[in-house]
């Protein structure tokens, strides 16, 4: 049984500044929470009796058994998935951008949708990007949606909150900054190698002026057919995902 004074405490942790203050973030489901527990020990572990049965050796820290319906006291999910844990917040990871001149890494500029941020930090671990860079305007890596957007991937996947400028200011000489533009060229037109920074901007306004000012790779995804009316932009998620695959592509072949 869970107490009422433990139930305010989790719900207390969707706010950021109560995030911050108690450096933990809240993950749910078997999937996110099994991904998290390989890497990382739990302070606090909330699960019904199934998931218990079959995980009991994963659990470290507090672990108090529920019901469904204790589950749903406490769970931030519509239909909550037999386990919720507290874990703490990764130290901020030092940014080493001579790293760069052989690996890839994305920068965010603005990205404020949680949903968003989530499915980019989990199609960065799928392109084998361990670091994301983001302005300090970014959504919170640890806001629940962003979380389990992640699919588990915020386990694999270092976040970093920057000033963005600074950061591109400070890269190594001839480091490709990569972004997507509509002044851009034709991205299944260019030789791209696979390193650099791949910048993605704020899902409204785009890459904004100062940061694409700094961008020396502008690349566009074109709508098909040439010409044709359609919608002004694509997700930010999905841009990603083409952009980092072309560059994948690209530079496993000019190896």
């Amino acid at each position: 049984m869970i107490s009422k004074a433990k139930i305010k405490y989790i719900r207390s942790l969707e706010l950021k500044k109560n995030r911050k203050a108690e450096g933990v973030f809240v993950a749910e489901g078997p999937k996110v929470v099994g991904d998290l527990l390989a890497t990382t020990p739990a302070k606090l572990i909330i699960a019904t009796s199934s998931w218990m049965q079959s995980n009991h050796a994963k659990t470290t820290g507090e672990v108090i058994e529920v019901t469904e319906e204790e589950l749903r006291k406490v769970s931030f999910l519509q239909h909550p998935q037999q386990v919720l844990a507290v874990f703490p917040q990764t130290p901020p990871h030092v940014i080493c951008l001579s790293d760069l001149d052989t690996q890839l890494a994305i920068a965010l500029d603005g990205v404020q949708d949680p949903g968003n941020l989530g499915t980019i930090i989990r199609i960065a671990d799928w392109f084998g990007i361990e670091n994301i860079y983001c302005s300090q305007d970014t959504a919170d890596v640890y806001n629940s949606k962003v979380v389990q957007a992640t699919m588990g991937s915020i386990a694999r996947v270092h976040v970093v909150y920057t000033n963005l400028a600074e950061l591109v200011d400070n890269l190594p000489e001839g480091t490709p900054v990569y972004g997507t533009l509509l002044d851009g060229e034709d991205i299944y037109q260019q030789e791209l190698v696979n390193h650099g920074l791949v910048i993605m901007g704020n899902e409204g306004n785009g890459i904004s002026q100062e940061i694409a000012a700094k961008v020396t790779h502008r690349l566009l995804i074109p709508n098909y057919p040439k010409g044709r009316s359609t919608t002004d932009s694509l997700n930010v998620a999905i841009a990603t995902a083409i952009t980092c695959s072309e560059i994948r592509r690209n530079g496993n072949r000019n190896i």
